[in-house]
């Protein structure tokens, strides 16, 4: 089910209201959340179901089995190690099976897989819910969690539908205990979560859709366009997976504050960043401190020898990369993020900018936008690495882009009927760098009631009226 359908629009008032009507009882809305989130799951293909149960049953199991030892003073970590080796085990099944076999083939085989490749379906969001399950058993492991016994508790934490598919990837310190505690609804959240929900919508209808409209056309003809028109290509799909993915975050997070829940902030104005290093820790929040927390400071972090650094970052960077899907583009992607993030990590410039940028001013330096612009320009690049099919035309398409006529006006780019998002984009950042500060775009400052529901109106007529012919999945359900 999309957040974006119609479906859903009928779906999450009934649940909504069903879910506070038991508000009681905590245990029924446990229950009832599971199965409103399976439900939810489940619409896209049932047998998906099966899946996230078996991965929300070895984690909870793994649990007790840890607690069990530690009281016995028994060995827990061949428990840990064996919910993460079959949860990764099902992962990459599904996700890298045909990844690594195609591979191995064009090596070796000299592109003959000879039938060793499975006619599977990536199941939806798997990545996501597989992490969020594995950070329960790590986080038990390490003794920062005592392991809940309540197996309908921890179904909800894995399966709690707004952030299912796409995260954020919550942490089970911070989501489980609110499974476990009366929720008492809030109109104030409520009224704030309405506020982000419709931010999400206008980013991801309005801006994301019709961005890839444009964006489709030029990757999809790149090798006959002009440089200037590959660098708008370029642009608009940078616009393109921030207003999908930020906006699915938002929807997410302020569907959940319907519910009583609060969710982590996975999107912190990213483009908005002076160095590589303040873009990942503005960019899926929930993520890069996954890695961080569960595979960087493990291995040693950066209070390590400087070899060893080198090694955590291209670790960390090239992880991050297969995780986001099985094509060398995504590994390229990674490599490329390290190499950029490399300098200032070893240079230790890596948290030069924790502050926020052009505090308690309106606008921005010309230091800090031309740092701004520079960082951005560099992640333009990184993203057409990430949206080619292949390494061959992510390279081809760089070449074009740097060719004779880069700086020609655009002309050509008016053919598109769909130019007139860009205005939308400028809204977007004008709005998001008014509110870098707050929680979200629309968490408004503005004192005026009038004033606010005028934007408010605004926007949901431009939901309505500039949506797309079709219902569009997020861009990082693929993952």
């Amino acid at each position: 089910m999309l957040f974006n359908s119609l479906e859903f629009a009928l779906f999450l008032p009934i649940v909504f209201a069903l879910y506070w009507l038991i508000s009681g009882n905590p245990k029924l809305q446990n229950l009832f959340v599971v199965v409103a989130s399976y439900v939810f799951y489940g619409w896209w293909n049932w047998r998906f179901l099966l899946l996230i149960a078996f991965t929300s049953l070895c984690s909870w199991v793994s649990g007790l089995l840890i607690e069990k030892l530690t009281n016995k003073k028994g060995n827990t970590r061949w428990v840990c190690c064996a919910n993460i080796i079959v949860n990764i085990a099902v992962l990459c099944m599904f996700k890298y099976y045909n990844f690594f076999i195609t591979s191995f083939a064009d090596v070796f085989l000299g592109g003959n897989t000879h039938n060793m490749l499975l006619n599977v379906v990536l199941p939806v969001g798997i990545s996501f819910y597989t992490f969020q399950a594995l950070s329960y058993t790590i986080d038990v492991y390490k003794g920062k969690l005592a392991p809940t016994h309540d197996v309908v508790q921890f179904f909800a934490y894995v399966s709690f539908f707004p952030q299912l598919v796409a995260g954020p990837i919550e942490r089970a310190t911070n989501l489980l205990p609110q499974f476990a505690t009366r929720r008492v609804f809030c109109y104030a959240d409520a009224v704030d979560g309405c506020r982000q929900i419709l931010w999400g919508l206008f980013k991801k209808i309005v801006v994301a859709d019709n961005c890839a409209v444009v964006v489709n056309d030029i990757f999809g003809t790149y090798s006959s366009q002009p440089a200037n028109i590959l660098w708008v290509g370029a642009l608009f799909f940078s616009f393109q997976i921030y207003g999908d993915f930020s906006g699915y975050s938002d929807i997410a997070i302020g569907t959940a504050k319907l519910f009583g829940i609060k969710l982590m902030r996975n999107f912190k104005t990213p483009y908005f960043s002076r160095d590589i290093a303040e873009f990942w820790r503005c960019w899926h929040i929930s993520l890069t401190t996954w890695f961080r927390d569960y595979i960087y400071i493990p291995l040693g972090g950066s209070r390590v020898s400087k070899i060893k650094i080198v090694r955590n970052t291209f670790v960390i960077f090239l992880v991050s990369g297969i995780w986001h899907g099985a094509n060398w583009t995504f590994v390229v992607w990674g490599g490329f993020h390290a190499l950029l993030f490399l300098p200032l990590i070893l240079l230790g410039l890596n948290r030069k900018y924790l502050n926020n940028i052009a505090e308690n001013r309106l606008l921005p330096s010309a230091r800090e936008l031309f740092q701004m612009l520079t960082t951005f320009l560099l992640i333009v690049i990184g993203w057409v690495i990430f949206r080619a099919e292949n390494i061959s035309q992510a390279f081809d398409y760089l070449k074009n882009m740097f060719a004779s006529g880069m700086l020609h006006s655009p002309i050509d780019f008016f053919i598109y009927p769909e130019t007139w998002v860009a205005y939308f984009v400028i809204f977007m950042l004008i709005i998001e760098w008014l509110n870098r500060n707050r929680r979200h775009g629309l968490d408004l400052s503005i004192g005026c009631r009038s004033i606010r529901w005028i934007i408010y109106l605004a926007l949901a007529v431009s939901i309505f009226a500039f949506k797309y012919n079709v219902c569009t999945p997020f861009v990082y359900f693929q993952f």
